[in-house]
């Protein structure tokens, strides 16, 4: 394959790899994986955990 071929191929393993990383949030009260991201009053991001209802930001 022509260099330039490879070096786009390169860059598609490197984006998969990235993608398959899986960042998973927790609830810090009961530590339930069943968590919400909800807007803020502020425009900002809070999180509610789905199983007991603890809201965080």
């Amino acid at each position: 394959m022509p260099a330039s071929i490879l070096v786009e191929v390169g860059h598609l393993r490197e984006a998969a790899a990235t993608r398959d990383t899986v960042v998973r949030l927790s609830c810090p009260s009961c530590g339930s994986v069943h968590v919400a991201q909800v807007l803020g009053d502020n425009g900002g991001i809070s999180y509610v955990c789905t199983a007991c209802g603890h809201i965080w930001s």
